[in-house]
């Protein structure tokens, strides 16, 4: 599946680059202004960790060219193939800086933008081109809704393209993973779809001077995000590292915290949950045994899972008060507190963390058959201390390459 978007998204960006060599460049202004537009954005970009558009401005500038009739009144006449060569060269030059500091652009990232861009174009620069556009729509709002509508179309299939090269690469459920993707676009994907959209018609009529006026707002809200997204990757260390105390307390082994986190994000993925549940999810298993700091005598190994009920119940509730302490999400706090409730009582965020958090503990009491033997373990405390559905889940995780109980969340 992957591979074949790779291989589309390649032999596209060849034919492009060929025809648009042999052809040359029609109205080169309009072409190197988008293709600079396109540099600045991927400039400015951010880190690929998790955000869903690292470059709003460059994905904005590349749709905008896309869905280009005019330039001041013009034809500008690029087509399709123009429009993917500045596009790919665009973020190609833009990446040179980012690719010196070894934090480039995925090819998954790259081959979306690839792929919508065409889309895009295909779906309006041939229409345009032989006056289809002007004989159905005419011009006013109705030819503004078109574009509006036709940027709307291609956020659809970016984020199909999107759950559909994640589901391929980790088996999670494509419907949860769509989801999330179309929950996004209400974010920085609308707004990278109206200044698209804005970019398209004011050029069309006022020319080029109307990109940097159009591009500004975009620009600083990229920024913007960047410092969010800084500050947001603050605020977790600061919580891993909270939860590192009990490590560094004596009160369980050493990466124990970031393997729970870890097995329950990756066991929420697989049950469909949405991205702010698995954030709170991930955050909850981060911080699940700090409520052991208040033990007088560490428990052996930190192993909670095997103390009586009674005890996880109080090292549950002092674990959830600590954490409600921390200023963290009081929903953090509620899968915390509740770990330790019949599984049948709980939410599914804390069915989660207890599974988890004892796998890790059963395999690494049982030596090199560890994983086996937990997991049959749980499979037997269904019914009684685990949830069956949260014990099959975790096994098709762990069943993944690459996901071992050394791996950090």
């Amino acid at each position: 599946m992957v591979a074949g978007l790779y291989a589309a998204a390649g032999l596209l960006t060849l034919v492009a680059l060929a025809s648009t060599a042999r052809h040359g460049l029609e109205r080169p202004g309009v072409a190197l202004a988008f293709g600079l537009l396109i540099v600045v954005g991927e400039l400015a970009r951010w880190g690929e960790g998790g955000d869903r558009e690292p470059a709003p401005l460059g994905t904005a500038g590349a749709l905008a060219y896309a869905l280009l009739g005019q330039a001041g009144g013009q034809p500008s006449q690029h087509g399709v193939p123009q429009v993917v060569a500045i596009t790919v060269a665009g973020t190609l030059l833009g990446c040179v800086p980012h690719v010196a500091q070894g934090r480039g652009p995925s090819l998954d990232h790259m081959a979306r933008r690839v792929l919508s861009v065409a889309f895009a174009a295909v779906c309006f620069q041939p229409l345009y081109d032989r006056g289809v556009v002007q004989r159905w729509v005419g011009g006013g709002a109705s030819y503004a809704l078109l574009v509006a509508g036709l940027l709307a179309l291609t956020a659809l299939c970016d984020a199909v393209l999107a759950a559909a090269i994640a589901h391929a690469r980790t088996r999670w459920p494509f419907g949860p993973l769509l989801r999330d993707e179309l929950r996004a676009m209400l974010g920085i994907g609308s707004a990278v779809c109206a200044t698209g959209a804005v970019m398209a018609l004011a050029v069309a009529v006022a020319g080029l001077w109307a990109l940097p006026v159009i591009s500004l707002p975009l620009l600083l809200t990229q920024l913007a995000f960047r410092r969010y997204a800084a500050v947001r990757a603050t605020y977790r260390q600061t919580i891993a590292s909270l939860a590192r105390a009990t490590e560094i307390a004596g009160y369980t082994p050493h990466g124990h915290a970031r393997r729970v986190a870890a097995l329950s994000r990756s066991v929420g993925r697989e049950l469909g949950l949405s991205e702010p549940d698995l954030t709170v999810l991930e955050y909850a298993a981060l911080m699940h045994d700090i409520g052991q700091l208040s033990l007088l005598d560490p428990v052996a190994q930190g192993a909670t899972a095997a103390l009586p009920a009674a005890q996880q119940r109080r090292i549950a509730l002092l674990g959830g008060a600590v954490v409600r302490q921390t200023g963290v999400d009081a929903q953090v706090a509620v899968v915390v507190e509740r770990q330790a409730d019949p599984y049948r009582e709980q939410p599914l965020t804390a069915r989660i963390v207890r599974t988890a958090n004892a796998y890790d503990e059963m395999a690494r009491e049982e030596g090199p058959h560890g994983p086996l033997t937990a997991l049959e373990r749980l499979r037997l405390g269904t019914g009684r201390d685990y949830s069956s559905e949260v014990v099959e889940a975790l096994a098709r995780v762990v069943a993944h390459p690459g996901l071992s109980l050394g791996s950090a969340g």
